[in-house]
């Protein structure tokens, strides 16, 4: 998606640790302009027949999957990172490991939520190494649910996350792959 390539250009900072700052827009300061057009390339991309809920992971993940949820007429579902005593009746679970936390995390939702006669698209802003990725998607199969796809806004494709989960059959698509970052810039994998 050229819109999010270009501000990735001109506002992303490479941090040290391969860290792809891009907070002015897309995960602190939320633009929610971008955030809608980002959600219409989703709809473009996924066929969203029978759709029943979008699913994310607290934190970063909310805000976009709210647009996406709400563009699609679908409730938003996110899996919690804590246990909290909100939470009641009978618990999906799946054990990962945070890349952003450097510690293993337990993704958390109740299972009142999601069920096999759900359809889902799962939707965050981030894919590195595809942990919480992994985490969502093992959810909605203890749900027994249909996956749609995995819907991303940006994807470091030199962490190779998404590569491995496209490799277990799984329809992800992000809207730009960086390729490469480091302090001469950044480049997108379909660029030479």
């Amino acid at each position: 998606m050229q819109l999010l390539k270009d501000r990735i250009r001109a506002e992303g900072r490479v941090l040290p640790g391969n860290i792809i700052k891009v907070d002015g827009f897309l995960n602190h300061r939320v633009d929610t302009k971008l955030m809608r057009e980002m959600a219409k390339e989703f709809g473009r991309l996924f066929d969203l027949t029978g759709l029943t809920a979008v699913l994310t992971v607290e934190a970063s993940g909310i805000a976009l999957g709210a647009i996406c949820a709400e563009e699609f007429g679908v409730p938003l579902i996110f899996a919690k990172k804590a246990k909290s005593d909100n939470i009641e009746g009978g618990l999906y679970q799946s054990e990962i490991f945070s890349y952003t936390y450097k510690k293993k995390v337990t993704l958390l939702m109740s299972s009142q939520w999601l069920g096999p006669k759900d359809k889902v698209l799962i939707i965050d802003d981030f894919l590195a190494n595809g942990e919480a990725l992994r985490g969502l998607v093992d959810i909605v199969r203890q749900a027994g649910a249909t996956l749609l796809g995995l819907g991303i806004a940006i994807e470091k494709g030199f962490q190779g996350g998404g590569d491995r989960l496209r490799a277990q059959g799984e329809n992800v698509q992000s809207l730009a792959i960086i390729e490469r970052a480091d302090e001469n810039g950044i480049v997108f994998r379909d660029e030479p």
